[in-house]
């Protein structure tokens, strides 16, 4: 799983965060002012890129937490398997399957031989929108 270390204080909304062990996309980042007896603490609301869940932890800005490395990848439409689809990665030719994708309007364009982007992080992938054409 391909993960660094930063400080809190470097996360900022829309950037990446691993809670829970699962990669989310930090949709809130507060901080507070630091007391008599601590230090200031950041409020990070980040929601999970699988599964859509709402995550919330709070930590001292100067703390380490891990954020995930994500990686965007082209793949081939091998099938439709039902509640997944097959796809073969355009540089290793590795075939594997992902979840189908919320959004009907992309399920309906996914037929064979069709180019995808697809998202990998924390050993998770996701079909992300078609590959547009160079």
């Amino acid at each position: 799983m391909a993960v660094k270390k930063v400080e809190v204080r470097q996360l900022k909304k829309g950037r990446y965060v691993m809670i829970d062990d699962e990669p989310c996309k930090i949709v809130e980042y507060t901080t507070s002012s630091p007391g008599k007896h601590g230090s200031a603490k950041a409020r990070i609301v980040a929601v999970g890129l699988f599964d859509g869940k709402k995550r919330t932890i709070t930590k001292p800005v100067d703390a380490k937490i891990e954020v995930p490395v994500i990686e965007r990848k082209t793949a081939q439409v091998v099938s439709d398997m039902g509640d997944t689809i097959q796809l073969m990665d355009m540089e290793t030719y590795e075939t594997f399957e992902v979840p189908k994708p919320e959004d009907e309007e992309l399920v309906s364009k996914l037929e064979p031989g069709v180019l995808v982007e697809y998202m990998e992080a924390a050993g998770k992938r996701k079909i992300v929108g078609l590959k547009e054409e160079d």
